[in-house]
């Protein structure tokens, strides 16, 4: 197996099998909802993209700035999705429409080329680990923040190419290195600017969730594309 890490969406990394990790907060999100009930998640790049696909059935999720959108039923943090919903009128929603900063448009460069996309974050981690066993090349995609480097998702990287092993390029040896220097999860990706913002928008709590291990079991994975859009469903 060939690994190969992009630490920015501009370096336009590609094979077969695309992981995309915005640990902060996207891909955290995406499996929290999935695992809490929702049956897809839409994710889309602009706000009216997503205001756009408000319906029945639907509810919508986003941030900017690491804040809610106006008029959104959610912001990006997984915290607003427990796994097990409390009934009324979010218990019939099975479709959620999400449009972040930085991970959902990566989601949809990713879609544009790789065959195979899947959401990894470090609470479904060894289940996308498993799930990328047998590929013959992978590349691990950060989002990053506003298209630079961030130590969160280098960190996410890391831990994942240290696990598949192969044969990994510069870039993911230099990941796997970086998240050796963490003495825990939550260190890894609570040191750098990501991290930093969201305590700037009081959601500090966020940070610690995100950093929970393989506590579900699931791995997302892009179901539909389109040049707006990319569909994703457990698999």
């Amino acid at each position: 197996m060939r690994v190969k890490v992009g630490f920015t969406p501009v370096e336009e990394v590609s094979a077969p099998l695309g992981i995309v990790i915005d640990v902060l907060r996207a891909t955290s999100t995406i499996c929290q909802a999935l695992a809490s009930g929702y049956e897809r998640v839409i994710c889309v790049g602009e706000i009216d993209d997503a205001r756009a696909l408000a319906g029945p059935g639907v509810a919508l999720a986003g941030e900017r700035h690491n804040l809610r959108i106006d008029g959104f039923d959610f912001g990006n943090s997984p915290r607003e999705f427990p796994t097990q919903r409390r009934p009324g009128r979010r218990a019939v929603e099975k479709v959620l429409a999400l449009t972040t900063t930085n991970g959902t448009r990566l989601l949809l460069a990713a879609a544009a080329r790789c065959d195979e996309v899947l959401v990894a974050s470090l609470l479904n981690l060894d289940a996308v680990v498993e799930a990328a066993r047998g590929a013959a090349e992978v590349a691990v995609l950060c989002a990053g923040v506003e298209g630079t480097f961030a130590i969160d998702d280098a960190y996410v990287a890391g831990r994942i190419a240290a696990a598949l092993g192969g044969e990994p390029d510069d870039a993911a040896v230099a990941a796997v290195r970086l998240a050796d220097a963490f003495p825990t999860a939550e260190a890894g990706i609570g040191g750098g600017v990501s991290a930093a913002n969201i305590r700037n928008a009081k959601l500090d709590e966020d940070i610690a969730f995100c950093a929970r291990e393989s506590v579900l079991d699931l791995v997302p994975h892009v179901v539909a594309r389109s040049a707006t859009s990319v569909e994703v469903a457990r698999a």
